[in-house]
């Protein structure tokens, strides 16, 4: 704490801890407080099962606004055209089940996303949402408008109390606990948590979701104890005894699709993977401080940013063949969605490069439909915005040093894509339980 000694010089006094007063400027204008932020905000959603749809309840945990007078709203209504559902936002925190709504506000770009892919399937329900820190207005306009996206336009949502959302008219349950172990995810019917906070990646500190009655967990990002799973690569792995869960990362999963085919048909020796990244909400607006990563800290709309990503060593966990044979690295660039991943490898087994085009080209219309794609017109980022695929082979843009070292590119939505496999992989889950 700074302090006036009476005249225009100032001391530096013992910092008091507290609460981020909205008033720094306390009582005095010689005395200026800066009191420790609470950052710890959370979400919740419960969910329902009855016999002709799966049900699947999710909440969204966001990193804290620092913001001094953010508004401790709790509750928040949204109606479907055809279903109801319930949705939880936790700052830190996400819930979804498969009929789920998702605002924008507190919640973060996954967490809105998994609950659009939700509401739009029949499969799965929604049915509770948690937010302690914003209104329920402030959340369905969140929900309702996105920037890369567009308008949601597949049914209408109201708030209908602070304490429930309408999806056409079907209600959901909204809590506003803070603590994630707290949020009565049995009581709304949640059988299924979405931990998108990206601060709850390892096994114990997801558990929590499980003490408030929620049956399963999804990480929405890499983990370093839980087992991950990438829906149309591993996913068949999963066993009803594993209550925690990883989706691993969209890069991971673009990869991973994509190193599954070659591997299988020619056999990697060996490989590096660099990815061309979008802007993600951890980036900043304008340069800032990042002690851990000073690249980081840099504006994302003004350079290209090389970093880290764990992606190509978590295709080690997938596929454990590939374990110890796969690095890379990433470069985030000024756009606001869709990445691309390049995969150079060197083969064991000769193949052409139209031998290896037409492997995926086959693998895309059978065994991977729907999960990996194969394109040959000349594309840019722009084309794949809401693609659900996670990977899509660009056939063009790929090239050949010979016959056992070969270049690959292959596109993928971040945001769409990564959310469709999240809702993919919580329906695996429950049929594999039922």
């Amino acid at each position: 704490m700074l302090q006036s000694n009476g005249r225009k010089a100032w001391k530096v006094v013992p910092r008091q801890e507290g609460v981020v007063n909205s008033n720094l400027f306390a009582q005095s204008p010689r005395k200026l407080r800066l009191m420790k932020a609470d950052i710890s905000k959370q979400q919740r959603a419960p969910a329902v099962h009855d016999q002709n749809s799966l049900l699947i309840g999710a909440a969204i945990f966001e990193p804290p606004d620092i913001t001094p007078n953010s508004p401790p709203s709790r509750t928040l209504k949204l109606p479907l055209s055809s279903r109801d559902v319930q949705y939880t936002s936790l700052l830190n925190h996400s819930k979804v089940k498969t009929n789920f709504r998702q605002h924008k506000s507190r919640f973060g770009r996954i967490g809105r996303l998994v609950a659009r892919i939700a509401l739009r399937r029949d499969d799965v329900e929604l049915v509770a949402v948690n937010d302690p820190f914003i209104t329920t207005d402030y959340m369905t306009y969140m929900f309702k408008y996105d920037t890369v996206h567009g308008h949601w336009k597949h049914s209408e949502l109201k708030v209908k109390d602070e304490k429930t959302l309408l999806f056409g008219e079907k209600a959901v349950t909204v809590f506003g606990v803070r603590n994630p172990e707290e949020i009565p995810w049995a009581q709304a019917g949640a059988e299924f948590v979405v931990e998108s906070t990206g601060a709850f990646t390892d096994k114990g500190k997801a558990a929590a979701h499980l003490k408030g009655g929620a049956k399963k967990v999804v990480i929405t990002a890499v983990s370093k104890d839980a087992p991950m799973f990438v829906v149309g690569v591993n996913e068949k792995q999963y066993t009803p005894d594993l209550d925690i869960v990883s989706n691993a990362s969209c890069t991971t999963n673009c990869l991973a699709t994509l190193a599954k085919v070659i591997h299988e048909r020619f056999g990697i020796v060996e490989g590096l993977m660099s990815t061309v990244h979008a802007i993600t909400a951890t980036q900043k607006t304008v340069d800032g401080p990042s002690k851990k990563d000073w690249r980081g800290g840099r504006a994302a709309s003004f350079n290209i940013i090389p970093s880290s990503t764990g992606a190509a060593k978590a295709v080690g966990k997938v596929l454990p063949e590939l374990d110890g044979k796969l690095t890379g690295m990433s470069f985030r660039v000024p756009t606001a969605d869709v990445s691309v991943v390049d995969l150079t490898v060197r083969l064991e087994k000769k193949a052409t490069y139209e031998d290896i085009k037409s492997a995926i080209k086959e693998e895309s219309e059978t065994n991977l439909k729907g999960i990996l794609g194969y394109i040959e017109d000349d594309v840019v980022s722009t084309d794949f915005i809401g693609d659900s695929r996670s990977s899509i082979f660009d056939a063009k843009a790929g090239i050949a040093l010979n016959d056992n070292f070969v270049k690959i590119v292959s596109w993928y939505d971040n945001e769409w894509g990564y959310s469709a496999r999240v809702i993919d992989l919580i329906a695996h889950m429950a049929k594999t339980r039922a």
